[in-house]
């Protein structure tokens, strides 16, 4: 049994989200909550706000044992960019791409 969350346009690059990933891919949930919530990045709170939800996704929708748990797969895709603009000398203009991401996770047995 599987179960999924999904975080979609999360204002972090998809370079810096999947090092967190990596850290809890394949790990048990309670395992992977605690390097989450000493992990130093702003990747890991979005992670743990989202790996909760999982968990209460399959304990509600599947009733599912919370102990059993673990993550199955996680994985990060790039999202949109939303572009801004740098005012720079005579008259110029550089641009800014501020990128955005995809989290999804998948818990299970």
């Amino acid at each position: 049994m599987e179960t999924k969350a999904s975080l979609r346009g999360a204002r972090m690059s998809a370079q810096k989200g999947r090092l967190v990933a990596d850290l809890i891919r394949r790990k048990p949930v309670d395992q992977a909550m605690n390097i989450l919530a000493f992990t130093p990045k702003k990747g890991a709170a979005l992670m743990k706000k989202l790996l909760e939800s999982a968990i209460a996704n399959a304990e509600h929708n599947d009733g599912a044992d919370i102990d059993a748990l673990k993550v199955k797969t996680i994985y990060v895709e790039r999202g949109t960019f939303l572009k801004r603009f740098q005012a720079r000398a005579k008259g110029r203009g550089n641009r800014v791409l501020k990128h955005t991401c995809h989290i999804f996770i998948t818990v299970g047995d």
